[in-house]
């Protein structure tokens, strides 16, 4: 049977291969489970984020690499994390979703990888299930929300899941979660897609890096989602900044380079050479990875796009050098 599915894979990709000529891999898309859904509609969030999420198959997945050209996609749990108070509930809840993205990427060899979700704010259980996720159902790394109810990534709480991350060298998949507190007015003036996940992902990671816990727990290869969110503009301002409140105590001593060192970057949202040379300022060509975030996205917008960011890229004096590396060398070097 599971050659049988090898078979097929490689003959259904083959045509999509010559279709598109080239291949790619995205290191930020999502998918849903029934039973995550249900569970999001009993506690009336399903669009607890401001945006409802949109329906996902297996089946429209394929479809849609095949068309863009996209050997693998990296899956991960969609935002809001299931959790509303309740451990056991959360725990039950992602143990679930983590053993349907594994049963995804045995299914489908070659075409999923998954990286698995944990039942934070428990830190004990959320170490438990990274534990299990990574060494019984072989996932191949581990997303962490930028905060849970409030418990932002940096929360000195955290620092034995990121001890277990570390020492796992594993790659730690970050993605934007709706901020704790925030403006239900803002938010529906302005949905969190358009501004605040890009603000909520550079939070989470400011809040890191005054504490050096990437310097700290240099194993993790930790990827920042969204085109580098608001990074190329925040570390400069941090930089700036640090004389002055290092001077009052305010923070401690902060090792840039090696806390910059442990970020990798994917180009979901609205990649084009003028981002990615904005990127380029905080990082290296090396850590920089091809993203979708599908479903998120209309297949037939990301198919276009993806043409489009290529054929950008080679007419880019400057980039053409690294279109495969940022389309598929990289994110193949980053799960080695």
């Amino acid at each position: 049977m599971i050659m049988k599915k090898i078979l097929l894979f490689l003959s259904s990709f083959a045509v999509s291969i010559m279709a598109n000529a080239q291949v790619a891999i995205d290191l930020h898309s999502h998918y849903t489970t029934p039973d995550y859904l249900q569970m999001l509609e009993k506690h009336d969030a399903l669009q607890e984020e401001g945006f409802p999420i949109p329906d996902w198959t297996v089946e429209d997945h394929l479809a849609f690499m095949d068309n863009a050209g996209i050997e693998t996609s990296v899956l991960t749990l969609p935002a809001p994390q299931p959790y509303f108070g309740d451990d056991a509930e959360s725990v039950a809840a992602i143990r679930e979703a983590n053993e349907a993205g594994a049963k995804l990427k045995a299914e489908y060899p070659g075409r999923f990888l998954f990286c698995a979700a944990v039942p934070l704010p428990n830190v004990e259980a959320a170490m438990r299930e990274a534990i299990y996720a990574l060494d019984t159902l072989h996932a191949d790394g581990i997303k962490l929300a930028t905060n849970v109810r409030g418990q932002y990534l940096g929360d000195p709480a955290l620092d034995p899941l990121m001890q277990l991350l570390s020492d796992r060298k594993a790659v730690v998949i970050l993605h934007p979660h709706k901020p704790e507190p925030y403006s239900p007015v803002v938010m529906k003036q302005t949905p969190l897609a358009m501004y605040e996940y890009v603000a909520e992902t550079t939070r989470a990671l400011a809040n890191m890096i005054t504490r050096n816990v990437l310097a700290r727990y240099s194993g993790m290869k930790v990827v920042v989602p969204h085109c580098g969110s608001y990074m190329p503009l925040a570390i400069p301002r941090m930089k700036a900044v640090y004389p002055a409140v290092r001077a009052k105590d305010m923070v401690g001593d902060i090792d840039w380079e090696a806390n910059l060192k442990c970020l990798y970057y994917d180009l979901a949202g609205a990649a084009s050479p003028q981002v990615i040379k904005m990127m380029l300022t905080v990082t290296e060509p090396s850590h920089i990875m091809y993203g979708t975030d599908y479903p998120y996205v209309a297949a037939s917008v990301l198919v276009q796009k993806i043409k489009q960011l290529r054929e950008e890229l080679k007419a880019d004096s400057e980039l053409a050098p690294y279109v495969e590396m940022f389309l598929k060398d990289n994110a193949i070097k980053l799960f080695e």
